[in-house]
């Protein structure tokens, strides 16, 4: 079984900060700060001064953790608790010389920041040039942006052509004293406000150049604790939770936070269930069934489904539905049959998709929302323009009625079934064709939201995982659920896409780890087979089910007072709405028509 690797990088929090004083001079300092419970604050023990490292382990040196507390102080702006850290623990956040250097950034006093440059000592030349590169490109813009064009042109000629360095930029800036005043003053409407706030910005780019020991970088404390709770995130097996981790306590998420209780039953449909999709941004859900229509479900701020359209027209069963990208539209395609596009908040149909004698088996949007993909019987893919007119058309090798593809966030990749053990992947722009090749005939398909990685059914009862970045490599096998005679259909989901769900024919739902491959939930509760299943992109805590059963299963977390809730049916079996208000509405399609 191959290893996982998944370079995805966790999300990160940026919290809006500001540049410390340049100078300490300016700060008042308190001999006696307040202290709540009274009296003077309260000073180090000697023996605590001295001591050179910190920590229950001695690994913190104690200058270097002053320092940075210092720096997160400032940058958070508590300027005076900054400077009392300072004087209390007689660690200085930076040298005198490092002071005077940061005040002539700010005050625009480059020949002095030059100067001051060679004093703080600094044994790599490199950093020295890039350092007065950066003091001397910033001043050749402001003489520019004060129209003294001679000025920046000395500047660029005896100053910043001998460093010898970023000899690109070197070009482009002679290029903006040849175009000048276009490509220089453009978003400068106030001079004077801009070069404030770009030195400080030329601040921030001096401490990426010169070594941590002479300037603390910027929010090194928030680097640090970030990278503590992303290895604690990452080190969590089952990690699925919603809230962000606290510093007060070491994260751990448990099994209960992985969906696996049946909050609510919807039996809308008077048929089997084939196929659901949860809307990109999670607040709908979208079914198809064998009764030939296709519900539409609103989930409210409770996290109770509700009907919300019926849609009806279709002459056969309803095999696959798909979420326009900003949700507002929503595509249904019959067997066989034809693509209708519906609009999602009046239930109506708006335009009708087919060819003559050709049937239609699959369907999809384009990213952009304006264009529209389907398979067709006689193994093409077509593209579409929304009013109907055919756009493009692949012949591909495929020698079975297509029912599954997906397409690129970038509209460049399409993926389809090829033959009856192979994948299709080609590149739009380079017409370059790659192929998934598979043992087993494969039976439906699911992208990655990264795009990088494919899930495979396969007939034999395997689920397999590709990255298919570059050249495809198998990464994962997923095994244990059943499949002997229908389509079954997998879905990835939860924090970060972690876990993988499926459908399977014992009338249960399978989650794995996606990473190990481990089984680490069985849901039961259905009574036929589960041919689909959709995981909530916008919560990982809910999980969504289709069945021969007739019935959409929603799994949420499991909790002691938690109720079971029927929605879509009432005690004289008439299904009319799922929702207690009884505005369900049923749809019938008379929107116009393509050949």
């Amino acid at each position: 079984m191959g290893g996982f690797e998944d370079d995805e990088p966790p999300s990160k929090r940026a919290r809006a900060s500001s540049v410390e004083s340049a100078s300490l001079s300016d700060i008042p300092c308190y001999s006696k700060p307040a202290n709540p419970l009274g009296g003077t604050m309260a000073r180090p023990l000697t023996s605590q001064g001295k001591e050179v490292m910190v920590g229950s382990k001695g690994l913190i040196k104690r200058d270097e953790f002053v320092r940075i507390l210092t720096k997160s102080l400032y940058t958070l702006g508590y300027e005076k608790t900054g400077a009392v850290l300072e004087e209390e623990s007689g660690i200085t956040l930076h040298s005198p010389p490092v002071n005077l250097f940061r005040k002539q950034v700010l005050d625009g006093n480059w020949d002095g920041a030059l100067v001051t440059l060679n004093t703080l000592g600094l044994l790599d030349e490199n950093n020295v040039k890039s350092a007065a590169f950066l003091l001397l490109e910033q001043k050749f813009f402001e003489l520019l942006r004060t129209d003294n064009v001679m000025g920046a042109l000395k500047t660029l000629q005896s100053e910043i052509s001998p460093l010898g360095i970023n000899r690109k930029r070197v070009h482009e800036m002679s290029s903006c004293l040849i175009s000048f005043p276009q490509n220089v003053l453009v978003g400068f409407s106030n001079p004077g406000i801009e070069s404030s706030n770009s030195r400080f910005k030329l601040l921030e780019e001096l401490q990426k150049v010169l070594p941590p020991t002479v300037m603390v970088p910027e929010r090194r404390l928030e680097n640090l604790v970030e990278q503590a709770l992303t290895v604690q995130r990452e080190a969590c097996y089952l990690h699925n939770s919603v809230d962000g981790l606290s510093l007060y306590i070491d994260h751990h998420c448990g099994r209960d936070q992985i969906p696996s209780q049946a909050v609510q039953v919807l039996s809308a449909h008077r048929d089997e269930v084939w196929f659901l999709q949860f809307s990109n941004n999670g607040k709908y859900l979208a079914s198809a069934s064998n009764d030939k229509t296709a519900v539409i479900w609103k989930v409210d701020e409770d996290g109770e489904l509700l009907l919300k359209h019926t849609l009806t027209g279709h002459e056969k069963p309803v095999m696959m539905v798909a979420w326009s990208p900003d949700d507002c539209q929503l595509l249904t395609c019959g067997m066989e049959e034809v693509i209708r596009r519906w609009d999602i908040e009046s239930g109506e149909c708006v335009h009708v998709y087919e060819k003559s004698g050709i049937g239609l088996v699959s369907c999809g949007w384009f990213p952009d929302g304006k264009q529209i993909l389907s398979g067709l019987s006689d193994q093409r893919l077509c593209l579409w323009d929304l009013d109907g007119k055919q756009a493009d058309c692949w012949e591909g090798q495929r020698s079975t009625k297509t029912s599954d593809f997906a397409v690129s966030k970038d509209g460049k990749l399409i993926i389809s079934t090829s033959r009856d053990s192979a994948i299709l992947l080609f590149n739009r722009d380079t017409k370059q064709e790659r192929l998934i090749e598979e043992e087993e005939t494969v039976t439906s398909f699911s992208l990655s939201e990264d795009g990088d990685f494919l899930l495979v059914n396969l007939i034999n009862e395997q689920i397999h995982l590709w990255n298919i970045r570059n050249d495809p490599i198998r990464v994962k096998r997923y095994t244990g659920h059943k499949r002997s005679r229908f389509v079954i259909r997998s879905c990835f989901g939860g924090s970060e896409q972690a876990f993988i769900a499926s459908g399977s024919e014992d009338a249960k739902v399978y989650i794995w780890h996606r990473a190990s491959g481990d089984v680490i939930e069985t849901l039961s509760g259905h009574s036929g087979a589960v041919n689909c299943v959709s995981w909530n992109p916008a919560n990982p805590h809910m999980l969504a089910s289709a069945s021969d059963d007739h019935t959409i299963r929603i799994w949420g977390l499991k909790k002691a007072t938690a109720k079971r809730r029927d929605a879509g049916s009432s005690s004289n079996g008439i299904h009319m709405n799922g929702s207690a208000n009884g505005n369900g509405l049923v749809h019938q399609c008379n929107g116009s028509r393509s050949k």
